[in-house]
């Protein structure tokens, strides 16, 4: 491969020519992902009997938090790509979107897990937190718990640039602009492991548990095994967010082996191992749930317009015993 900069010509064809390509990779992906996640949150605003269940609720607020992740992520990319600059003042609230919501992820996941785990151990008397109309409580605690972090962070970058005008100063928007210092870096990504370590911590001490207290519960066997393959799913689903930290190995790997421009690995690694992933996780809980995959295989096909009273309770029976 040539060396682009020998042809300025070639070279400015060539940038033009490679984001047209990646916008039109992204862009169609995301509009059937969020296709998908409308579909699904439709279903659950349509049927009251899914909003009368605690773990389908944690899913839908799992769907809201995937959606604004993969929100900001594409804008943020598309602004990089198209080398726009926002003042800071548009940036900063940006990036911390995108950092809470991916920090929310994985707390949602230990939830759902536990939520199972609650389901089984304590079929009917649930905790309080964990019934369906006090389950905002959690929800509201795991938004808390991961905006502590981001807020804190760039309110930090905020007052060290007390000295730039923050609506009238325009950066290229990325998380780099503001973690300046290997140091800064370091603890970034120790708070990430501590919240991935803290979740894979809490699937595997439910998944042993449900395991173990298969033969002593008196319920259906059904009922446990689909609740064990759910934590299992979790488990999965962890392992598709952990991905998003390889893109180090993958960018050194690229470089020794393929000649590519950094930008164009770049982009490799952001769409195989931080898009991806995030696309794949929400889509195959919701397709492989059989109540939820009836009910959209109805609504994609426009089947029927409204669902029959006989159905209706079929559907409610069958939301209870999962």
């Amino acid at each position: 491969m040539h060396n682009l900069t020998e042809f300025p010509g070639n070279a400015t064809t060539y940038n033009s020519l490679s984001v047209i390509i990646k916008v039109c990779v992204v862009i169609p992906v995301f509009c059937i992902f969020l296709y998908c996640i409308a579909v699904m949150l439709h279903i659950f605003a349509s049927h009251r009997q899914y909003l009368d269940s605690t773990r389908y609720i944690l899913f839908a607020y799992m769907l809201t938090n995937d959606t604004l992740q993969l929100l900001s992520s594409v804008l943020l990319f598309l602004f990089v790509i198209g080398q726009v600059k926002l003042s800071i003042a548009y940036c900063v609230p940006l990036l911390v979107l995108s950092t809470a919501t991916f920090q929310n992820t994985p707390l949602i996941l230990a939830t759902m897990c536990l939520e199972r785990y609650v389901a089984i151990f304590y079929p009917l008397q649930r905790p309080a937190a964990w019934r369906s109309d006090r389950i905002w409580v959690i929800i509201l605690s795991l938004c808390l718990i991961s905006c502590i972090y981001p807020i804190v962070k760039y309110s930090i970058v905020a007052r060290d640039s007390a000295a730039v005008d923050i609506l009238s100063t325009a950066v290229l928007c990325k998380s780099t602009i503001v973690t300046t210092s290997p140091v800064q870096a370091l603890f970034q990504l120790g708070i990430y492991i501590l919240f991935f370590a803290v979740v894979a911590v809490v699937i595997i001490f439910t998944y042993v548990r449900i395991l173990l207290e298969t033969r002593k519960l008196r319920q259906d066997k059904v009922s446990v095994s689909k609740a064990m393959h759910t934590v299992l799913l979790h488990g999965f689903q962890l392992l598709l967010c952990i991905l998003a930290f390889t893109h180090p190995i993958t960018e050194t790997l690229l470089v020794l082996h393929v000649n590519w421009l950094f930008e164009d690995i770049s982009f490799f690694n952001y769409f195989c191992f931080i898009l991806t992933p995030r696309f794949l996780s929400p889509l195959i809980y919701g397709f492989r749930d059989q109540n939820l995959r009836g009910s959209i295989r109805k609504t994609i096909l426009c089947c029927s317009n409204k669902v029959k009273p006989g159905e209706r309770g079929k559907l409610q029976d069958d939301i209870s015993a999962s």
